[in-house]
């Protein structure tokens, strides 16, 4: 079978090679994001493996009609995808899973990172200014820390936090037994007026669009710290940025941010960017903003790989696929 890889990173060579010879596939790469342009050079394959980006209709057309059957992308979430036309085309679609803990522990960093001003300290630190003015960071111990959403890395976040001496409380349509262990589960708005830090871990759908936006920030405590690593929909930026101009949000930990299609794991420093709200985010000095890193683990990446490719080839091969969406 032959599977074309886009998105490819010259680090990531080691993995494909060791599952291509499990799987006995022959792969191809390109560095570049699937687009319309690019999408010839995946001619003869059956499959694609991609990584988020976005996947539109006229791009499944584009592939359906030059053989592609399957895609499968590396990563959990498929919000990138337009699923509809996947089902008319009759594509199969998978995603792939990893060890929850790697975007869990980053979350807790980037908690840590905000309660400590460490942003603010390490730009300080750069130009050598060594003082004390305006680095004054908080305990997390001993704060409420809401976690919205307790699926594998909601719960992996929860089960890390218990050495912090923290009250957890948890929201999720759907109450998990194990998270009842760690945490309180309580409604949204009770999270939201309860929590002195809020990490979100859900999935990007139509119900949780903009799931934190004006009305929610205004029943939460002034100075609140908000983490966001899941997807960058979740949160509406316009009453984000005018919440922690108005100091109401006391900082945020953002690694994913709404349009971030077309910008992040490219190079673009010598360009700019026609994304003014990533700009301003930037200039916060309370505000922490990575480039949807959180999964970027040596670990993770050889799962990511592994299970795309072989998500590929258990549907070439008609067998049940463990990650198939549809």
């Amino acid at each position: 079978m032959k599977i074309f890889v886009y998105n490819y990173k010259d680090d990531e060579k080691d993995f494909f090679d060791k599952i291509s010879k499990e799987c006995n596939c022959e792969l191809k790469f390109s560095y570049d994001y699937p687009s319309l342009e690019n999408a010839e050079l995946a001619r003869g394959c059956e499959g694609l493996s991609i990584y988020v980006t976005d996947m539109n209709a006229d791009l499944l057309q584009k592939f359906y009609d030059m053989g592609v059957r399957y895609i499968t992308t590396r990563s959990i979430g498929v919000n990138h995808f337009d699923l509809e036309k996947a089902r008319e085309l009759g594509l199969k679609i998978g995603n792939v899973a990893y060890a929850p803990s790697t975007v869990a522990n980053y979350a807790i960093m980037l908690m840590l990172m905000c309660c400590r001003r460490a942003k603010y300290i390490m730009q300080s630190s750069s130009i050598q200014d060594f003082s004390l003015e305006g680095k004054r960071g908080i305990e997390m111990s001993g704060k409420t820390i809401g976690i919205i959403g307790t699926g594998k890395i909601g719960k992996t976040v929860l089960r890390h936090l218990t050495g912090f001496e923290c009250k957890l409380i948890a929201y999720d349509v759907y109450q998990s037994e194990d998270v009842k262990e760690y945490a309180e589960y309580v409604d949204l708005e009770t999270l939201f007026r309860e929590s002195d830090i809020i990490s979100i871990h859900a999935p990007a759908t139509k119900e949780s669009y903009h799931l934190i936006d004006e009305k929610a920030i205004g029943m939460m405590k002034d100075g609140v710290i908000i983490i966001n690593a899941a997807r960058g929909d979740l949160v509406d930026t316009e009453a984000l940025i005018s919440n922690i101009e108005n100091g109401k949000i006391g900082a945020a930990g953002l690694d994913v941010i709404e349009n971030e299609y077309g910008l992040y794991y490219n190079d673009l420093a010598p360009k700019v960017i026609k994304n003014r709200d990533l700009a301003i985010l930037k200039s916060f000095p309370n505000v922490i903003v990575t480039p949807h890193t959180a999964f970027y683990t040596a670990e993770a990446i050889n799962e990511m790989i592994e299970n795309a490719i072989r998500g590929c080839c258990l549907f070439a091969e008609g067998k049940k696929n463990p990650f198939e969406v549809i």
